[in-house]
């Protein structure tokens, strides 16, 4: 009985998600989020993600009951979404499907993150960490190796036909593989710690450039074993918590359907570049990540580091498509190199939706954000992400959106 009461949660849950994935306004969503990809600029897109789910939770709206494995994570996955539409949707796309994620495993890389971690919430996985240094050395360098890459088909095939039998005509389920990240710098500073690397660029360059002469190595190995798997996949739910949506992605080869590194994005950033000159950069970070960005169809690259003064650096990518516009870069400056040619990936403030929340605040971050790419012409997107507390108020969160819709709606009747 428990299992039969479990299923028809479930599934009523689906209904409820369908019923939205099939609404005008959540196709209006899409269109939306596609047009700033491809540079037709319209309304900016919202949208809000990396949420801290253990303080959302309010009158049970997540509270969650199944006892299966599996029905609970279905319960979960449709849960979230609902709560996102009916609280803070902005323009979150809904997707007709359900989505299974292809299973994979890698045998690593021969060297794993040593660290001490120190936390003021117990519920929340944002800590801080102190890193010991796991790749001083020519010897501790020489442990590194290409990781060997695997899937399970079978095995998703079977879980395939599961959720199938729970959902049954409800909401398709689709088998779905992933983008290529690469960012060997986040990797290397939990490796080592920031401070050591950033003292090595001036005393031991050549064991840097040894580094990343290993790291990119592995990052092509993974390309290509990605693909042979059958793991890599253009059609995604997120682009690290930015729309995915395009048409400008090149098409998979019409004979054989395979997918290759050039049908799919490709995501890059060096967080701990934030102070490194711009000739740092190219020295240590372009020149290396480019030999893998070339072999994909689209490039997004940034996430929290300023990127005003390495813009013409990238320009330089010819597939290059997405900029992130940090709470710390120069909107300004960014907009001037940015103009027509990318999108302006703007992620305001999250402090902004913490305990001294402050919609004065919010109004004039919107607005200087909107008032700067028009005026250059840019195509722009509002990205809400590494929202690590809201203190426990969900409403900062919900006001949030309410107050950057109708900021729009100043500028976009």
């Amino acid at each position: 009985m428990q299992l039969d009461r479990e299923l028809t949660l479930v599934r009523e849950l689906a209904k409820k998600y369908a019923a939205l994935a099939h609404t005008d306004e959540n196709q209006e969503h899409y269109d939306r989020c596609k047009a700033v990809n491809d540079l037709k600029p319209s309304r900016p897109p919202v949208w809000i993600d990396e949420v801290p789910w253990h303080e959302m939770n309010f009158d049970n709206h997540l509270t969650l009951f199944c006892e299966d494995p599996l029905l609970r994570q279905m319960e979960w996955y449709f849960k979230e979404k609902l709560f996102r539409w009916n609280f803070f949707r902005a323009d979150m796309y809904l997707l007709p499907y359900y989505p299974i994620m292809k299973s994979s495993a890698s045998s690593g890389i021969g060297v794993s993150i040593q660290e001490e971690t120190k936390a003021i919430d117990s519920k929340n996985n944002i800590v801080s960490h102190h890193y010991i240094d796991e790749l001083d050395t020519e010897e501790k360098l020489e442990r590194l190796r290409i990781p060997v890459i695997t899937a399970d088909p079978q095995q998703d095939e079977n879980q395939k036909a599961r959720i199938q039998e729970v959902l049954g005509d409800i909401l398709p389920v689709r088998l779905c593989g992933g983008y290529i990240a690469h960012s060997p710098w986040d990797t290397i500073s939990m490796l080592r710690g920031v401070e050591p690397v950033l003292i090595d660029m001036m005393d031991r360059p050549e064991f840097l450039h040894k580094t990343m002469e290993k790291f990119t190595q592995i990052g092509l190995s993974e390309i290509e074993q990605r693909e042979k798997l059958g793991l890599l996949d253009p059609c995604i739910e997120s682009l690290h918590c930015t729309p995915p949506f395009t048409d400008d992605l090149p098409k998979p080869d019409a004979n054989s359907g395979r997918i290759t590194a050039k049908n799919v994005w490709f995501r890059a950033m060096a967080q701990m570049f934030s102070t490194v000159s711009a000739a740092a950069f190219e020295e240590f970070e372009f020149q290396y990540m480019k030999q893998l960005a070339e072999k994909c169809g689209l490039v997004y690259y940034g996430c929290c580091e300023p990127l005003e003064r390495f813009v013409p650096i990238l320009k330089r990518l010819p597939n290059l498509r997405k900029l992130g516009v940090s709470p710390w870069a120069n909107i300004h400056k960014m907009a001037e190199e940015i103009g027509g040619d990318y999108v302006y990936a703007r992620k305001p403030n999250p402090a902004n939706v913490g305990a001294a929340f402050d919609e004065d605040t919010v109004k004039k971050e919107i607005r200087e954000t909107i008032e700067v790419c028009v005026a250059h012409q840019c195509p722009y997107e509002f990205v809400l992400k590494d929202i690590s507390t809201v203190d426990y108020k969900p409403q900062n969160l919900i006001r949030w959106n309410q107050i950057v819709q109708s900021t729009i709606d100043e500028y976009y009747r």
